[in-house]
Formats: C-alpha cells, sequence, structure tokens
C-alpha cells in the first residue's frame, strides 16, 4: 500500500507541475493533478480488460494449435 501512495503522490506531483509550468496556473494545474488520475484509473480498468482478453485468446489458440514435433 505504500508504493500504491508514494505513486499516487509522485503521479499528482508531476501532473500539477506539468500543467503549472505550462499554463502558470495554480486552479488549473490543481485541476488537471486531480481530473487527470481520476480518468487515467478508469481508463486502465479498460485497458486492463482489453488485455486480458487478447492473452485469452492467444492462450487459447496455443491450445488447440497441433504440436508438429513427432509423439515420442
Amino acid at each position: 500500500m505504500k508504493k500504491t501512495m508514494t505513486f499516487a503522490i509522485l503521479h499528482f506531483s508531476v501532473a500539477f507541475t506539468v500543467t503549472y509550468l505550462l499554463t502558470g496556473s495554480i486552479v488549473i494545474g490543481g485541476a488537471v493533478a486531480l481530473v487527470e488520475p481520476a480518468v487515467n484509473t478508469v481508463v486502465f480498468y479498460f485497458h486492463e480488460k482489453v488485455w486480458k482478453k487478447i492473452e485469452a485468446r492467444k492462450h487459447s489458440v496455443e491450445n488447440t494449435v497441433p504440436s508438429i514435433l513427432p509423439a515420442s
């Protein structure tokens, strides 16, 4: 849990700093630093779902393709 919390703090800090440097606005920097991680979390959830389907399909194909090596 400590690793997750430190990553969240790091993510917030980077989002705030980059936005602040680009806009010069503390308010916009803070808003982006709060909104971006929330949106990123939702996107990551769907990204994981897609990858699990891809991996399951790959695993399924690997198990159904006959081996070309002769049986012993």
